[in-house]
């Protein structure tokens, strides 16, 4: 926890406060979100979220935190130097897709802290986005050069790379409403994972390479 948080006597409260705010933030914003409704939803009470967290304020910088913390150990954490740049981009790509399938609610928190171009965001950008974007990018360089991958534009193909996964979610409560299903059911994700690894295998991976 950062300084000025207190460490929490009851784990399990903290957790589901902040799962709770989690979606709340997502849903409503900073601005909308309100700390009784989190608390209730985490059945938990107010003083509770005050104690562990401060204020609204910084229960939205923990919801991030923890979400952030999460994002740098299963999606930046480097693919071992034995692996193949097929391997690696792969790698990187199935962390991303599993880590958001496992917290929905991330594009839509990102979203609104971009809309809003806080400070908060610079920092996401800096610390977590840009170098995830230049891992892909030079991930598809290098499949290039071992003749693994076509001679695609590394940068372009990064970026729908992500953005397919990213939109999928974002999209999802919408979508779902349209096509009278639920897209954040287990099987449906797990279709989308194995469309989206078709698809790159396909775009990206040269006619002979494929191994997977």
């Amino acid at each position: 926890m950062r300084r000025g948080r207190r460490k929490a006597k009851d784990p399990a409260t903290a957790r589901r406060i902040l799962a709770a705010a989690e979606r709340q933030f997502a849903a409503q914003g900073l601005a909308g979100a309100r700390t009784e409704e989190i608390a209730a939803a985490a059945h938990a009470n107010k003083a509770m979220l005050y104690y562990y967290f401060g204020n609204k304020r910084g229960l939205h910088r923990a919801v991030l935190e923890n979400l952030l913390r999460q994002f740098r150990s299963r999606v930046l954490a480097l693919p071992g130097k034995s692996l193949s740049p097929r391997e690696k981009f792969f790698g990187y790509v199935t962390g991303y897709f599993d880590f958001l399938a496992s917290h929905p609610n991330y594009p839509r928190l990102v979203q609104r802290e971009g809309m809003e171009a806080s400070l908060t965001f610079d920092w996401m950008v800096r610390e977590y986005f840009r170098p995830l974007h230049r891992h892909l990018a030079r991930t598809i360089e290098e499949g290039i050069d071992a003749g693994e991958f076509r001679k695609v534009d590394s940068d372009q193909t990064a970026f729908i790379t992500l953005g397919m996964a990213t939109s999928y979610f974002a999209a999802a409560p919408l979508v779902s409403r349209v096509l009278g299903r639920d897209l954040l059911a287990p099987q449906a994700i797990a279709a989308r994972k194995r469309a989206l690894l078709d698809f790159l295998q396909h775009a990206v991976v040269r006619t002979g390479a494929r191994s997977r």
